[in-house]
């Protein structure tokens, strides 16, 4: 069991929705950012997605892009984003991360080295998006057997031939992304999302946690009536990219997770 399977299981036995929250490590800098990680689980945050930034993010939309390209033009690195975990950590030994990003910075660090730093650093699970589930030697199987969750994205497109597929070695949670394109692009619908989120239920017992297109505490709590949970992105790095003071992100965020746990 990993920080994330105990936080579903909690959750379930209070009959709560699960929120989750992504932030770009080092956007807009270390410290503002470390200041900002360490106030979401008193927000009411249930999970942490933690960017990684990259130089290439293609499934991120402007606003996430933006979030990265300020992070790296402040000096930020895997090292220092691992850092801040272990920060993290010092305060907060319960809240899941899951680190979230691109393959070659991964690749370039080499496999073995990373999964060992990310799980002395706290790491609880990866989302990485451009490695399908044919690549999952390189290091989906390796990450499992290290202890750490691997969260695959099904979307859209996933149709019912290709789901299987998607879902086996899939583990923490499947994140449904609700529209067809970039984080940030368009409005995520309930109704769209809750057909979508059966299907998948149909095929795994894992939890479905709906991302992309969600920016408003009555969105939060519309798409999570309908999945297992609902991550907002875009919405709180717009806010921490306008360079709102923390204690207004923090606030925001405590609307959008009250919104989501309602569901």
């Amino acid at each position: 069991m990993t920080r994330i399977d105990d936080t579903f299981a909690r959750l379930r036995a209070e009959g709560r929705k699960a929120f989750v929250a992504y932030m770009m490590g080092g956007d807009p800098d270390e410290a503002t950012s470390l200041e900002v990680m360490r106030g979401l689980p008193g927000a009411g945050v249930d999970i942490i997605e933690l960017g990684l930034p990259f130089t290439d993010p293609m499934a991120d939309g402007p606003t996430i892009q933006r979030a990265g390209q300020r992070a790296l033009d402040g000096g930020m690195t895997m090292d220092k984003v691992l850092g801040m975990v272990r920060a993290f950590r010092e305060t907060d030994t319960t809240t899941p991360i899951v680190l979230m990003g691109y393959y070659n910075p991964i690749y370039a660090r080499g496999v073995d080295r990373f999964l060992a730093d990310a799980s002395a650093a706290g790491i609880d699970g990866l989302i990485i998006v451009d490695l399908p589930p044919e690549e999952d030697s390189e290091l989906c199987l390796p990450a499992q057997k290290a202890g750490l969750n691997f969260i695959r994205l099904a979307t859209p497109t996933t149709d019912d031939k290709r789901l299987p597929t998607v879902l086996q070695n899939t583990s923490g949670f499947v994140y449904y992304v609700s529209i067809t394109g970039i984080t940030g692009a368009a409005a995520a619908e309930a109704g769209d999302v809750a057909p979508e989120v059966a299907r998948i239920k149909a095929q795994t017992d894992l939890p479905v946690i709906v991302g992309f297109g969600i920016t408003t505490p009555d969105a939060a709590q519309a798409i999570a009536s309908v999945a297992d949970g609902c991550v907002v992105g875009s919405a709180i790095v717009k806010l921490i990219g306008e360079g709102k003071p923390v204690a207004e992100v923090l606030d925001f965020v405590a609307g959008l997770a009250e919104g989501a746990h309602k569901g």
